[in-house]
């Protein structure tokens, strides 16, 4: 969601509903074999030894001043509330990508000790309030659009950190690790991650009554800013209609605010061809204000994870996502362990489906959704050592198999067990829009 790219709109060629078909399908789904994995981890930023207290606008700019002057790998961006984001460059092995990323952390976080601050895996700020601190016209847009849905949207974009995994489209044959496979794959198991990952039970102090409400609130902003599209053997065709049926976010300017249009598609807008014609700089931007729980970008992108707690534990994620996308024998025992839950979908597209929705709020005390957990994370833990992973990353993932999995639990029974009331209970449960 963050935007380091500026908003100055040039003259650019007008493209037809025909060129943007063209197009779509021809940049979502890259194939190939399964080479390359990468990361993204969203942290939020709060006092170190008073995590309660709001950061002020002015010490967040001080410390993303001082972070330009450090060497990185990864891309460091800011989101709208000032979370912290960093995006691994594409890696060629599982080993790789989790050592370049820990290094870059190490760097930040020792610039943020400094200034008494600390990144938190929370997946949903637990006390503060949603506060913009970035104050762009993307911004500024995207928050008047999505206050048409209330106030779910200004949460998702201030008060949210998440773990993005991504991995390669897949083969274009069929097979374990084709590319109509993962796609499926990754909305159904999308659904087993989000529940054995949640970690965001709170808001405003109080239990929400969902164990992921971050997941919630990315529901309660709508299906067509982020929904997926339906699920049919061809998954470049579904994501193309999808794209153009989606209803635009903004059209930029090049001066003065950015125009928020209502219900205005794609589709209508290459059409209607007002307030002015689309260009391809259009159609690149308005990917990137589409929000489905697994994004195509030449690669596949899966956006369900809540950012975890501790230091390292976006490690786990990662490493269990890889290995049961990338090691065909885990691959396949993750699609006959998570085939029985296709049916709590309804057919309906994710992550608007009772599947995903009990997924959000039971997490892994639903007794299918910790069967299917427990299979893939006991076929990703035999997968690992077959990807090279080190005997750390294979230890955090059978420790969290041990502490959370076999358990039926997630780290968001953790603060819900906390002592001092904080998890007592759901108190006045939140409900879906």
């Amino acid at each position: 969601m963050s935007d380091p790219v500026g908003g100055c709109v040039r003259p650019r060629t007008a493209v037809s509903e025909a060129e943007v078909e063209a197009l779509v399908r021809g940049i979502c789904f890259k194939t190939g074999p399964p080479r390359l994995l990468g990361v993204e981890v969203e942290w939020l930023v709060h006092e170190l030894r008073a995590p309660r207290l709001p950061v002020s606008p002015e010490r967040l700019r001080a410390l993303y001043t001082a972070l330009r002057g450090v060497p990185l790998r990864s891309a460091l961006t800011v989101e709208p509330g000032g979370q912290l984001e960093l995006s691994s460059l594409p890696a060629a092995s599982l080993t790789e990508c989790v050592r370049s990323v820990s290094a870059d952390l190490d760097a930040v976080r020792a610039v943020l000790r400094e200034d008494g601050l600390a990144l938190v895996g929370l997946g949903h700020d637990p006390w503060h309030p949603p506060r913009r601190y970035l104050r762009q016209p993307r911004y500024d847009a995207m928050e008047s659009c999505l206050d048409r849905t209330g106030p779910g949207g200004r949460f998702m974009m201030c008060a949210s950190a998440s773990v993005q995994v991504c991995v390669d489209a897949g083969h274009e044959e069929p097979g374990p690790l084709g590319h109509v496979r993962r796609w499926w794959l990754a909305h159904h198991l999308g659904a087993v991650l989000l529940a054995a990952f949640a970690n965001s039970p709170l808001s405003g102090g109080r239990p929400t009554g969902w164990r992921s409400t971050r997941q919630l609130r990315w529901t309660q902003i709508g299906s067509g800013r982020a929904g997926g599209p339906p699920l049919d053997s061809d998954p470049r065709g579904a994501w193309t209609r999808h794209v153009l049926d989606a209803p635009v976010m903004c059209v930029r300017r090049d001066g003065g605010p950015w125009d928020v249009p209502e219900g205005l598609t794609l589709r209508e807008w290459t059409r209607e061809l007002v307030p002015r014609p689309p260009t391809r700089e259009d159609l690149d931007y308005h990917l990137t204000t589409l929000f489905p729980p697994v994004r195509p970008r030449g690669h596949l992108e899966l956006r369900m994870i809540d950012a975890q707690p501790g230091d390292d534990g976006w490690i786990v994620p990662l490493a269990v996502t890889a290995a049961l996308f990338d090691d065909p024998e885990a691959a396949e025992t993750a699609y006959r362990a998570v085939k029985p839950l296709a049916e709590r979908t309804l057919g309906l597209p994710a992550p608007h489906n009772p599947l995903y929705e009990v997924a959000a709020r039971d997490a892994l005390t639903d007794p299918e959704l910790r069967e299917a957990a427990v299979a893939c994370f006991t076929a990703a833990l035999a997968a690992l050592p077959r990807l090279g992973a080190t005997a750390d990353v294979t230890n955090a993932v059978a420790g969290y198999l041990e502490r959370y999995v076999l358990r039926g639990r997630c780290p968001a029974d953790d603060l819900l067990d906390m002592p001092g009331g904080v998890g007592a209970g759901p108190h006045g449960r939140e409900t879906r829009s």
